[in-house]
This record gives C-alpha cells, structure tokens and sequence, in this order.
C-alpha cells in the first residue's frame, strides 16, 4: 500500500527523524557518562573502604606508640638526672685530682706550726707570729740547710702530698 503524504509532513518527518537521531546520540552519551558515573562511585566507595581500613590501622599504631611513649618519656628523665649526677660527680672528681702536688709546712723552732698551699703563704703567716722577713730560713726540698730544724725560728719546707689512685 501505497501513501501520498503532502511536502510538508514529509519535511516534518525528516526534521522528527533527524531530531530522532540526535536524541539517540545523546542518550547514548548518556548511558556512557552514567556508566562511567558508576564505575567512579564503585571506585571510589573502594577508595573510602581502602581509606578507612587504613585510618584504623593508623589509629591502632598511634595508640601503641602513644603506649610506648610513656615509658620512653620517664625513662629520658631518669637519663636526664643521672647525666646530672654524672656531671657533678666529675666536677668533684676533677677537682680532687687538681689540688696540689705539694704543701709548704711552716716550722717554729723544729715544732710544725701550720701548713699552707704556698710558700708566701706560709711566710705571711710567719711575719704574721712576729718573725722578721730576714728571721727564717726556706730549705728546697730534698735539700740539705747547714742549720739544724730546732736551731731555725722560722723555718718552711715543701712537703709532697700522696696521691691515690
């Protein structure tokens, strides 16, 4: 069977067929976008299971380095003051091995009057008993003093310390 149809529906026919056509085209943009929508919501539902899972590891890591924490925090206090300690002990101690070698014992007559860190020192303190600054006589050690001990007012001499060590 055959249609006559007129010149102006047949041009509405083709502008409809036309506009079909173009519709189809879209709707299958459409369909590959929704797809694609869909492929980027599965990944990226996954990405946020992946995350989480790894923001509960973290969160576990941290509970336990916060654990350990504690004892590594007194334990540096404890070094701290004993580092302290340490220190001063070594001060005492190098004071200790920097005294002097020797002392100057200052004589009367033979008899140990006093001792003193230097020989002028002991010489102030012998002017200070009354001798002249000419009145006493200084022996090196080791050395020999033609005057007797007991004969000298005023006598000083060097005396080595002992050490320990």
């Amino acid at each position: 069977m055959v249609r006559i149809i007129r010149a102006a529906e047949f041009a509405e026919l083709q502008t409809d067929r036309t506009e079909l056509g173009e519709l189809r085209q879209r709707l299958e943009e459409m369909e590959r976008d929704a797809t694609d929508a869909e492929e980027s919501l599965f990944l990226s539902q996954e990405t946020i299971k992946l995350l989480r899972e790894e923001l509960a590891v973290t969160r576990e890591d941290l509970a336990h380095a916060r654990g350990e924490l504690e004892p590594l925090r007194a334990q540096h206090v404890l070094d701290t003051e004993d580092r302290v300690t340490l220190r001063a002990l070594l001060r005492v101690a190098r004071k200790q091995q920097s005294g002097p070698d020797w002392v100057h014992v200052l004589y009367r007559f033979g008899a140990v009057h006093s001792v003193h860190a230097t020989r002028d020192a002991a010489a102030s303190a012998a002017e200070d008993e009354g001798a002249a600054p000419g009145g006493w006589t200084s022996q090196t050690r080791g050395g020999d003093n033609p005057q007797s001990a007991a004969e000298a007012p005023w006598r000083i001499e060097p005396l080595t310390l002992g050490r320990v060590k």
